[in-house]
């Protein structure tokens, strides 16, 4: 059997024979390959209503829109973008058509043969599982009729073919899922994959002696929670905002206030809200509503992507919190259950996702437009996470120098936070707070490397580094409110369950411990800001680390990335070392050449010199193709 990968009908038609031994799995992986591909094409656009014979239905929760499959492939073969598919210009990009061209071109007198054989393999099963997720409607027997007779064609198998042999009029497509396959692959992902076990080896203390204290921060203070919703008007900037208020009868400290990320709501930390207050904490959670759950299930499928997320809501969310603290310091002086309960001179925010970048602007943190407009006109749409996404958003702000620090904010929490461009190369350096920022090293949404480990490098103040090995974008939040169908549908799911609890367990204490450095018991919660502390509520499935500073070895990472985006030209020797090879790939569009122009080559040879210096000193890196979790042995 032979196989080929053409894009855009390549004249060049070899067909190489696969080594002895490897066949089924390089045909594996280029069915695979496929697969993601299918999920790019229906995650980057398909979706506009038609009443067509043949045609592809994207659903969305309650949403069901329809497309031509036609008008994909005349725009696929031609480039000639069909009206229907015009609201999506800006998403159809070479990149996508170069995808939906590509084909796997196999020898149809085998091709039956070989689906069958792969149907029966373990990564078949996988397969056909991730392939059901996106097309919730199908049986398994539609599934393998659309790969024998999108298999058997002569033309070879691809995104297009395998809709055109699907056995019903319409293919009804899990938007939620095929974008979750697609995110897994991101590229900004890939990259903070990589560096995972640098945190592991750097940031694990060895031989530490059990953690001892004379109490349990991360249990639920004796004082009886109080719990109230205010709904406040900003009748300048014409926004309703509703907060819920936690507090105890004898408070003291910060007021504390909570600011959820994108299609959230307040309710996202209930769990910590509770337990902050049960500890004699004041407790505010906003409700953004320019992009909250309510507006997220009210915008249209036909939306401009830069509409999901208008640009305003990154002036707007700090805004809501500044304004939201002028209205409580006028009740905390009224008379009423909560006089003299809400210190809005002194504030602890604790943001997650988005409402990390919320509670990093407060602190200070200068937005860089001019940066983040370069950034965003050079990636592709392919290489983009979701938080890329949203950051992008923000290009369209028409005020370059904005403000937005409020100086009543004192100390802040970023949980998986959004950063990446926003704030430039130096806009953190701004933030002289107290600042405790969470990364989780297998979050697809906001990945480590460029969202959480490079902000935490340019954070100038006094800082934490909260690390969840193996933890996902959603693992802090309150599970009580996390739609199940959300975290249940993405190739690397989210840590949610029971195996989250530890992160949450320590974010009760951590967070408990942070705020309370602001007042006279300052000490007594010092040991629980510790590397010990947070490795001791590790488990064999989610290592936890706290640290000051970042392991000087992943200065070289921030090199790369500071000239990843630059034209370069410099040729480095061919790796045969397994895992240390795929380092290189996010970097290169060669597996020789890194980009093209000659520019500061020496500068790059350094770093990579440096980088491969720093992969050398882990022995355990490539143990993960043996199976062994590293982890495990570690705690």
């Amino acid at each position: 059997m032979t196989f080929q990968v053409n894009q855009f009908d390549s004249k060049d038609s070899r067909h190489p024979q696969p080594r002895k031994g490897v066949k089924s799995r390089g045909l594996i992986q280029n069915l695979k390959h496929h697969i993601f591909l299918f999920g790019v094409a229906i995650s980057w656009g398909i979706a506009t209503p038609l009443n067509a014979a043949e045609r592809v239905t994207l659903q969305l929760g309650p949403f069901r829109q329809s497309v031509e499959i036609a008008d994909l492939e005349e725009w696929a073969q031609t480039g000639e973008l069909p009206p229907t598919l015009t609201p999506y210009r800006s998403l159809l990009t070479p990149q996508v058509q170069q995808v939906l061209n590509r084909r796997l071109q196999l020898d149809p007198n085998l091709a039956e043969k070989f689906i069958n054989d792969l149907l029966l393999s373990t990564d078949g099963v996988r397969l056909l599982d991730q392939i059901g997720r996106v097309l919730p409607d199908s049986s398994l027997d539609q599934l393998k009729a659309a790969l024998f007779l999108a298999a058997r064609q002569g033309n070879g198998l691809s995104v297009l073919s395998f809709l055109r042999a699907y056995p019903e009029e319409t293919v009804t497509i899990n938007a939620s899922s095929a974008i979750a396959i697609v995110l897994q692959m991101n590229l900004p992902y890939l990259q903070s994959q990589v560096v995972n076990p640098i945190l592991e080896q750097e940031l694990t203390m060895a031989d530490t002696p059990e953690f001892a204290a004379d109490f349990d921060p991360t249990v639920t203070g004796y004082q009886y929670v109080r719990e109230r919703t205010l709904r406040l008007r900003d009748r300048d900037r014409d926004r309703a905002i509703p907060v819920d208020v936690y507090w105890v009868r004898n408070t003291s400290g910060p007021l504390v206030v909570l600011s959820h990320g994108f299609g959230s709501d307040r309710k996202f930390l209930t769990y910590l809200a509770r337990h902050l207050a049960s500890n004699g904490l004041t407790v505010v959670a906003i409700e953004h509503p320019g992009s909250n759950f309510s507006w997220l299930s009210g915008v249209s499928l036909r939306s401009n992507i830069g509409e999901v997320l208008p640009p305003s809501e990154f002036i707007d969310r700090p805004q809501d919190v500044s304004f939201v603290l002028d209205r409580l310091a006028k009740i905390n002086r009224s008379y009423g259950s909560l006089r003299g309960k809400l210190n809005t001179e002194q504030v602890t925010v604790i943001g997650h996702s988005l409402g990390g970048y919320t509670a990093l602007a407060l602190a200070g943190g200068q937005l860089d437009l001019e940066e983040l407009r370069e950034f965003c006109q050079k990636r592709s749409p392919l290489e983009r996470s979701p938080a890329d996404w949203f950051q992008c958003s923000a290009t369209d702000l028409q005020e370059d120098d904005v403000q937005l620090r409020d100086r009543r904010v004192v100390q802040v929490m970023a949980l998986n936070a959004v950063t990446g461009h926003l704030f430039g190369s130096s806009g953190l350096a701004e933030v002289k707070i107290p600042t405790l920022l969470l990364t989780g090293t297998n979050d697809a949404i906001t990945p480590s490397l460029e969202h959480q480990l490079r902000a935490f490098d340019q954070l100038s103040g006094l800082k934490y580094l909260l690390v969840a090995l193996g933890g996902t974008h959603l693992s802090v939040t309150d599970r009580a409110t996390l739609n199940e169908a959300v975290t249940s549908s993405t190739l690397v799911p989210e840590l949610t369950d029971k195996d989250a609890e530890p992160l949450r367990r320590l974010f009760r204490g951590v967070s408990l411990a942070f705020i309370k450095q602001l007042t006279p018991e300052a000490q007594r919660y010092k040991p629980f800001l510790t590397p010990a502390y947070a490795q001791s509520l590790s488990t064999p499935s989610l290592s936890l680390r706290l640290s000051t500073q970042l392991p000087p070895s992943l200065t070289t990472w921030f090199q790369v990335l500071s000239v990843s985006n630059q034209k370069i030209a410099i040729r480095f020797p061919t790796l045969n070392h397994g895992a240390i090879g795929k380092i290189f790939s996010p970097f290169a569009n060669s597996p020789q050449v890194l980009t093209q122009t000659d520019c500061c080559t020496g500068q790059l040879n350094q770093i990579f010199t440096n980088f491969m210096n720093v992969i050398a000193a882990f022995p355990d890196f490539n143990d993960s193709k043996s199976g062994k979790d590293s982890r495990q042995t570690r705690n």
